[in-house]
C-alpha cells in the first residue's frame, strides 16, 4: 500500500522536522527515488518474459516476432532506467536502502535484480539478435548472464542469512516472497544453455552446461525446503492480506522455470556431452517436466481462485500485480519445451493459452504502473 508523501519526517537524531518541497528538477528526481525499492525489477522481468515466451510459441503468428523484439527493447530500456534510479537511491538515500535490506518483506526482492539482468540477457539472444546481430547479442547476454548469476548466487546466500540473523519472523509470516532469492539461480540454469552453442566445442560447452545443472539442483532443493512453509501458512493462517494475494503466483516461478531448464538441457546436451548423458537429458526433460507442469496448473487454479476472492473484497492495484507476469511466463516457456520434446498437441494448446494469459496480465500491470507513476502514488512513502 502506498499513500501520499508524509508532511513530516525524522532526522537521525530522532527530531521531527517539516519536509521541504524539492525546488529543482534534480532535487525532485532525488526525492522521487527515495522509496524506489528492489521490487521494481519485477516489472523488467515480467516485460522480458513476454518477448522470450512469445518467440518460442509453437504457432506462427505474422508480426509476432517483431512485436517480441519491440517488447525486448522496452525491457532493456526499463532495466537501464531502473539501474540508474536504484544507483541514485543507494547514493542519496543509504538509510532507506539499508532499511530495505533489514525489512523481511523487502529484502527478498533483491533476487529480482539478478533475474531482471538474466531475463533481459536471454531476450537479447532470443529476439534482440534480429536487430543487433548475433555477435553483439552474445556479448550482451554474456555480460548480463555473468552479472545476473553472480548476483543471484549472492542473493541466495545473503537473504537467507539476513532472515536467520537479523530478521525476526513469526511462524505465520511465511510468504511466497521468500522464494525470490532462491529461484534466481534457476533462471540462470534455464538461460545459460542459450550460450552453450556459442562456446568452443568440448570442455567449455560441457562446463557451462554442467554448471547450469548444478544451479538447477541448488535452486530446486532450496525451493523444496521453503514451499512446505508457504503452503502450511496458507492452511493454518488463511489467505494472505489482499495486497499480497498476487504473490501466490510466485510459486509458479520455480515450477515453470525448472521445466524450462530441463528442456534447455536436452536441447543443447547433444552438442556438449557424450551420447549416454545427452540422451539421458532428453528423457529427464519429459519425465521431470510433465508432473511438475501438472502441479503448476494445480497451483495456478488455486491462486486464481484466491485472487478472484481478494478482488471481490477490494484488492486494488499495487506493484505486487507484477507477480502475475514472470511466473506465468516461465510456465508458458515450460509448456513450449514440453511441446517440443513430446510432440503433443495438448502442450501446444497449453503454451498458447498460458501466453495469452501472460499478455493479459502484463497489459493490466503495465497500465496500472503507468497510471501510478503519473499520479505519483507508486513512488510515494509507504503507509
Amino acid at each position: 500500500m502506498v499513500t501520499a508523501a508524509q508532511p513530516f519526517s525524522a532526522d537521525p537524531a530522532g527530531a521531527v522536522r517539516v519536509a521541504r518541497s524539492p525546488r529543482t528538477t534534480r532535487d525532485r528526481a532525488v526525492a522521487a527515488v527515495r522509496h524506489l525499492g528492489p521490487n521494481w525489477y519485477a516489472s523488467v522481468m515480467g516485460t522480458a518474459i513476454v518477448a522470450t515466451a512469445g518467440a518460442g510459441l509453437p504457432v506462427q503468428v505474422p508480426g509476432l516476432r517483431t512485436a517480441c523484439a519491440v517488447v525486448w527493447a522496452l525491457s532493456l530500456m526499463m532495466l537501464v532506467t531502473l539501474l540508474v534510479a536504484r544507483a541514485a537511491h543507494w547514493r542519496y538515500h543509504p538509510d532507506q536502502a539499508r532499511a530495505h535490506l533489514l525489512d523481511p518483506a523487502t529484502a527478498p526482492f533483491y533476487g529480482c535484480l539478478a533475474m531482471a539482468l538474466l531475463a533481459v540477457g536471454g531476450g537479447t539472444l532470443v529476439v534482440g539478435a534480429d536487430w543487433i546481430g548475433t555477435g553483439a547479442a552474445v556479448a550482451v547476454d554474456t555480460v548480463l548472464f555473468t552479472a545476473g548469476t553472480a548476483l543471484g548466487l549472492a542473493a541466495a546466500v545473503a537473504v537467507p542469512y539476513l532472515m536467520v540473523v537479523h530478521h525476526r519472523i513469526e511462524p505465520g509470516q511465511a510468504s511466497p516472497l521468500w522464494l525470490l532469492p532462491l529461484v534466481a539461480p534457476m533462471v540462470s540454469a534455464a538461460l545459460g544453455p542459450l550460450l552453450v552453442p556459442h562456446l568452443p566445442a568440448g570442455r567449455p560447452r560441457e562446463t557451462l552446461l554442467l554448471g547450469c545443472v548444478a544451479l538447477f539442483g541448488l535452486s530446486l532443493l532450496a525451493v523444496l525446503m521453503m514451499l512446505p512453509m508457504v503452503f502450511a501458512r496458507l492452511v493454518t493462517s488463511g489467505p494472505p492480506p489482499l495486497v499480497l494475494t498476487p504473490t501466490l503466483f510466485l510459486v509458479l516461478g520455480p515450477l515453470g522455470q525448472s521445466t524450462t531448464a530441463a528442456g534447455k538441457f536436452a536441447d543443447v546436451a547433444p552438442g556438449a556431452l557424450s551420447a549416454p548423458y545427452a540422451h539421458g537429458f532428453a528423457f529427464f526433460a519429459v519425465l521431470y517436466g510433465v508432473p511438475v507442469m501438472g502441479f503448476a496448473l494445480l497451483w495456478l487454479a488455486l491462486s486464481v481462485a484466491l485472487v478472484v476472492r481478494a478482488r471481490r473484497r477490494g484488492m486494488g492495484f499495487a506493484m505486487t500485480w507484477w507477480a502475475f507476469t514472470f511466473p506465468l511466463g516461465t510456465c508458458a516457456t515450460g509448456a513450449e519445451s514440453l511441446a517440443r520434446h513430446t510432440g503433443s498437441a495438448a502442450f501446444d494448446i497449453l503454451a498458447v493459452a498460458l501466453y495469452a494469459l501472460l499478455v493479459a496480465a502484463w497489459s493490466v500491470a503495465a497500465v496500472g504502473t503507468a497510471r501510478g507513476l503519473i499520479s505519483g502514488r507508486l513512488l510515494a512513502a509507504p503507509r
